[in-house]
């Protein structure tokens, strides 16, 4: 990606449970999930697991079972542990659409994964992910570089990619340098946000959990809809992206990149909600500088005249692939995990952890749609 910018829970075993533990690791396992720390939201694939070993009817509906997201969070959230590094091996096996949004502020096509069951009129309400492709890519191509489809199987998620086209930008980079598409009801962030809507009209959308993720300019647009609809998103996944109001213009915005953002204060004040948000981003990335990162966590995690600033707890390293990754969290007065920033040495401009089939793509992890999809769900309104 040359730039940013155009260039021109379960349902509870009673009895049994020790007999059915190798079962349940295994489908665990096969999702790319580590049981220890990312079960959040795979009531779905443990209810498969307890199925198998007879200890739950096949008929059981996946509504009745208690999904971990929505239990308040354990006492030990706060862990330096990074949850769901290894890559998952599965392959989606749910419905892909194509569709398009308009309104006042213009149209944008997206396409639509839905996973087995959840297309169903009787289906339980489900998450919602929003994924922002960044320059040059397509949702195909950002689907397949994330697996993001993949790990909403198991989860039990509904994803959309929205796609930005070349005539309006011509790498296809979401415009988020420009102040007309940095505020609420206009420009993208109102296109998107409408699109959101347009899927929880047609599906049975949870809309207490709906998230937006994104790389690169999708990132920082990700960035950009969380601050201007924090009541429209439950938490916010940046890979290699920036902070809000990095820049104005096209000058500002290659700047911005190369961390030298003149941004003034930007932070909510009053009783502006503050979103959660995980920070992904590479030492070695030479195109979206990693101060980047760090400013967007800045934002995250500061305090205005109603909210405490939020505190670092549990900082960690963990060796993957050979590969330092730097991970920390934020947590609030309460030892709510608010906040993640994830560092990983020697990474550059790519989707951590992704499938070489599609771009961008840096396969040797750790798994940054596992982690984003993670800690999403362990957040709603």
């Amino acid at each position: 990606m040359t730039a940013l910018v155009p260039k021109s829970v379960l349902a509870r075993g009673t009895a049994g449970a020790q007999q059915i533990q190798t079962t349940i690791q295994d489908a665990l396992s096969s999702a790319g999930i580590h049981a220890d720390g990312n079960a959040t939201g795979v009531q779905k694939t443990i209810q498969d697991a307890l199925q198998q070993a007879g200890l739950l009817s096949p008929d059981a509906p996946a509504s009745s079972q208690t999904s971990s997201s929505d239990a308040a969070p354990a006492p030990d959230q706060a862990t330096a542990h990074l949850h769901g590094a290894e890559p998952t091996t599965r392959t989606a096996r749910g419905t892909t659409t194509e569709h398009s949004y308009s309104n006042h502020a213009g149209t944008r096509s997206y396409t639509l994964y839905v996973p087995p069951g959840l297309d169903a009129a009787d289906a339980a309400v489900a998450p919602l992910m929003m994924m922002l492709h960044g320059c040059t890519q397509t949702p195909a191509d950002f689907a397949a570089g994330t697996r993001m489809n993949a790990l909403a199987d198991a989860h039990g998620v509904i994803v959309v990619y929205p796609a930005q086209t070349a005539r309006d930008n011509g790498q296809k980079c979401w415009n988020w340098f420009r102040s007309e598409d940095q505020t609420r009801d206009a420009g993208e962030p109102a296109i998107l946000a409408g699109i959101v809507d347009d899927v929880a009209r047609n599906h049975r959308v949870d809309t207490r959990r709906v998230y937006v993720a994104g790389l690169s300019a999708g990132a920082a647009m990700a960035v950009i809809l969380g601050r201007t609809y924090p009541d429209r998103f439950a938490a916010v996944g940046a890979h290699s992206g920036l902070p809000f109001a990095a820049a104005t213009d096209v000058p500002g915005a290659f700047a911005a990149m190369q961390g030298r953002s003149k941004r003034p204060e930007t932070r909510p004040e009053g009783d502006a909600q503050r979103v959660p948000t995980i920070v992904v981003h590479g030492t070695a990335d030479h195109t979206v500088r990693p101060d980047n990162g760090s400013a967007i966590v800045a934002d995250a995690t500061a305090g205005n005249t109603t909210v405490a600033p939020l505190r670092a707890e549990l900082s960690g390293t963990t060796k993957i692939n050979g590969r330092e990754c730097t991970h920390t969290a934020f947590v609030d007065a309460e030892g709510r995990v608010r906040v993640e920033h994830v560092l990983i040495a020697g990474a550059g401009h790519a989707w951590s952890g992704g499938d070489p089939s599609g771009s961008h793509t840096d396969a040797k992890g750790p798994d940054a749609s596992a982690l984003i999809l993670a800690f999403c769900l362990r957040h709603k309104h």
